[in-house]
């Protein structure tokens, strides 16, 4: 599986009916996320939803991801 399928997944299981966009060039990415539950949430809150979900991901010295470099988190 792909670091991006990864992040993509991660982000689908923490945060139901999510749809998922990533671009990057395997160390720095780009998220794009459409969700519901995002609804009434300010932008920290959604932001902090997104990596959230990704803390496994990017922990520890070896974490398969660097940098999120932008979250782009709204509702459909």
């Amino acid at each position: 599986m792909l670091i991006g399928d990864s992040i993509r997944a991660a982000i689908q299981q923490a945060i139901v009916g999510a749809a998922v966009e990533v671009t990057g060039d395997g160390r720095h990415f780009q998220l794009s996320v459409v969700s519901a539950a995002f609804e009434g949430k300010k932008t920290l809150e959604r932001h902090r939803m997104v990596l959230g979900a990704l803390k496994e991901l990017m922990a520890g010295d070896a974490a398969p991801v660097h940098a999120i470099d932008s979250i782009l988190a709204r509702t459909p």
